[in-house]
């Protein structure tokens, strides 16, 4: 195993804070594998790369020699996660909820390993729970602290309805942590008043206080907001593999390095002699296309890597493209905007056309919309479509 030190930096690695440090580094000198606890409502049947930065620091964990315990959390799925909400979710039903969970389990062990996971459900330990033991736990918490929690506060001073049993939902997470007896709890920014529950609870049922680790979350395609499938700004890990890694060399280039940090597997000091090679005039795209392929590999497997950019394309609905699509050549002495190479493609009538198709988000190179800032550089291959029915893989060679 690991120094404590190693082990530290390893776990603070993208996370946005650890409480209590001081206690964390206790446990770790104990030298004893920890249990490590993560939990997953099972609300809807697919994942997507936001959910997986719990996941990887799961994996990091795993891989320092700790137990991990991936929790699914079937029973607080039927109560509806209130955090962040402005309203009161509704509840799913135990068939939908048991149908989600396996194409979870499925779609974890594409990073976790099977053999050194804790699967558990939290329906095992709440469903044998007496009316007398939900009683003895709702007195573990009061309404004036629940209130504290900003979602709650907000929706209460606006007048907004919170049901009774979304004050249960946090009362639920922190117990799962006192049934698994966990050491260190994994969560969003946005659990952080749920993680302080279990701390409180194991402490009022005589165990010693978990520590936690929250994670930052992740932002979506768009850089801004928050990674979600609502939003259209996600990548999901079912995903055909060359949308993936359309969409992930797509991405602005000032966030590549916050997805590297939490998404990839790659040493920080690797990650570090790639923003020096940016910083020296490297072209991001070709970074990022290390992190798309490294993505997509975990996911697809190497083979699909390796092809991806082929079937990033324009995004068809299987994620690939037409065997017959045209493969055309033009040539320069340096790197050429996108209009210029719509142009002397051919796939455009003249450069006015491709302005106004840039204009109006009608031009794509890899699948993803671009505008006029973008360069083709030299050498580079791309899939380009002009309009809804243009389109070519085109090389920019040198002359």
């Amino acid at each position: 195993m690991k120094s404590v030190e190693e082990q530290l930096a390893l776990i603070k690695r993208g996370a946005e804070e650890v409480l209590v440090e001081s206690e964390l580094v206790e446990k770790l000198k104990r030298g004893q594998p920890l249990r490590i606890k993560a939990g997953f409502d099972p609300t809807a049947p697919d994942l997507h790369l936001g959910h997986t930065v719990l996941i990887n620091k799961l994996r990091q964990f795993q891989e320092l020699g700790h137990q991990v315990i991936f929790l699914i959390g079937d029973f607080t799925g039927m109560i509806g996660d209130p955090s962040g909400k402005s309203a009161t979710r509704p509840p799913l039903t135990r068939e939908q909820v048991l149908e989600n969970a396996e194409t979870y389990k499925a779609q974890v062990f594409k990073i976790l390993d099977p053999a050194k996971t804790e699967v558990a459900f939290n329906s095992t330990w709440m469903d044998a729970l007496r009316p007398a033991d939900f009683i003895r736990l709702a007195s573990q918490y009061t309404v004036a602290r629940m209130l504290e929690r900003d979602d709650f506060s907000k929706r209460y001073s606006s007048n907004q309805p919170i049901a009774i049993h979304e004050f249960l939902y946090p009362l639920v997470q922190g117990y799962d942590s006192v049934a698994l007896r966990a050491d260190v709890e994994l969560g969003g920014t946005d659990q952080k008043f749920n993680l302080l529950m279990g701390r409180e609870l194991q402490r009022a049922y005589g165990q010693e206080s978990q520590c936690i680790v929250t994670m930052p979350l992740l932002e979506g395609l768009d850089g801004v907001k928050k990674m979600s499938k609502s939003l259209g700004n996600y990548v999901g890990i079912q995903e055909a593999p060359g949308v993936m890694y359309s969409k992930l060399v797509s991405i602005p280039d000032a966030l590549m390095w916050r997805y590297f940090e939490l998404l990839s597997f790659r040493s920080m000091d690797e990650i570090a002699e790639f923003k020096v090679h940016v910083e020296k005039g490297a072209n991001p795209r070709d970074i990022k296309i290390k992190l798309a392929e490294e993505i997509v590999a975990r996911f697809h497997g190497e083979e699909a890597a390796a092809s991806a950019h082929r079937s990033a394309g324009n995004r068809m609905k299987d994620g690939e493209l037409p065997d017959d699509l045209p493969e055309i050549e033009i040539t320069s002495t340096e790197d050429m905007p996108i209009a210029a190479v719509l142009n002397k493609a051919g796939l455009v009538k003249n450069a006015a056309m491709a302005r106004d198709l840039l204009g109006v988000g009608g031009v794509r190179v890899d699948g993803s919309v671009v505008d006029r800032s973008f360069v083709f550089g030299l050498g580079e291959v791309h899939v380009c479509q002009a309009g809804k029915k243009s389109f070519a893989r085109v090389t920019l060679k040198a002359e």
